[in-house]
């Protein structure tokens, strides 16, 4: 039996460098540059139960392009294709298909190895995934009732700052800081506004708003945040149903006096806000665009909306 932790059911194997192997045997050395520096990306993944009992992975190829794309942003070479990724994530879940039988996250990171030290060493990349069995993200009564968010004291950084279409490592600074803040102060999650005092993005989530004209919007891909495979899934979602959504920066205030709220992100899933810097968002409780959202996203990622049956993949 594999051990378990705070996150739940870890995986029994690891893929590290080409290979699986046992998650205890997957170590790197105290010297690895990206420990000291922080160079490396990563991507969060989850693989669902479907409706007929199978396990399936949601928008995979799309991850790993990012990745892929995210190590290009930052010039570290990752020595596999996309195909080897994609494989290296469906064998590491398929190597242990009972362990994950409810689901999974799955983490595929690269980073700079140990080596040669300083800012301009370059040494050879390695190349991981794991997998654990992680529950909601801002949790599972989070979810169902909303949560309590709070406007940073810190901001999101700059786009000559950091690199904002790479999920990189070293960035998750930031959010960490602001996160920690947030839940000091006995809040849920903290939101982070761009250098001009614009609504950005959660600490690991973008964001969403319904105001009290029904109009849904979300920050544009110009500000400082990640081009989230959910956000992407979420317009998806709205537009098909017949919704507009506009792409359009937004003050905090605007959240103050707006009837819905919610987050999205592959750890967060779908999770409603129902409050924002001790205000009240709408009625205090998720709004029907918020519930239409979280339904459709749960149906599709269990597989029972054909429509969005390629974002599946089954293991």
């Amino acid at each position: 039996m594999s051990s378990t932790s705070s996150s739940g059911v870890r995986a029994e194997q690891i893929w590290l460098d080409g290979r699986l192997m046992k998650w205890d045997e997957g170590h790197v050395h105290l010297m690895t540059h990206a420990l000291h520096y922080g160079l490396g990306v990563f991507e969060g993944i989850r693989a669902y139960k479907t409706h007929d009992g199978r396990l399936a992975v949601f928008r995979l190829r799309e991850h790993i392009r990012r990745l892929l794309d995210s190590a290009h942003i930052i010039m570290l070479k990752i020595p596999y294709t996309e195909d080897e990724l994609f494989d290296a994530c469906v064998n590491l879940l398929r190597a242990q298909k009972d362990l994950f039988a409810n689901g999974a996250y799955l983490r595929p990171v690269a980073f700079m190895g140990d080596g040669a030290m300083g800012l301009g060493a370059v040494n050879p990349t390695r190349t991981a995934v794991t997998a654990w069995d992680w529950g909601a993200y801002l949790g599972d009564k989070g979810i169902k009732e909303g949560i309590r968010a709070k406007v940073s004291s810190y901001t999101r950084m700059h786009v000559n700052v950091n690199m904002v279409r790479g999920k990189i490592t070293g960035q998750y600074v930031n959010s960490i800081l602001a996160k920690r803040e947030a839940v000091m102060a006995g809040y849920d999650e903290a939101i982070l506004l761009d250098v001009s005092g614009f609504v950005a993005e959660a600490s690991g989530e973008n964001i969403f708003q319904v105001n009290k004209k029904g109009v849904i919007k979300t920050p544009p891909l110009s500000c400082p945040i990640l081009d989230g495979i959910t956000r992407d899934t979420v317009l998806h979602i709205l537009r098909d149903s017949g919704r507009t959504v506009e792409e359009v920066t937004f003050t905090r205030d605007a959240l103050y006096i707006t009837n819905e709220i919610f987050f999205c992100g592959t750890a967060a899933e779908i999770t409603p806000v129902r409050e924002v810097d001790n205000r009240q968002v709408g009625d205090g409780k998720p709004g029907p665009i918020t519930r239409h959202v979280q339904d459709m996203y749960f149906r599709i990622v269990r597989g029972q909306e054909p429509k969005y049956a390629e974002w599946l993949t089954y293991v």
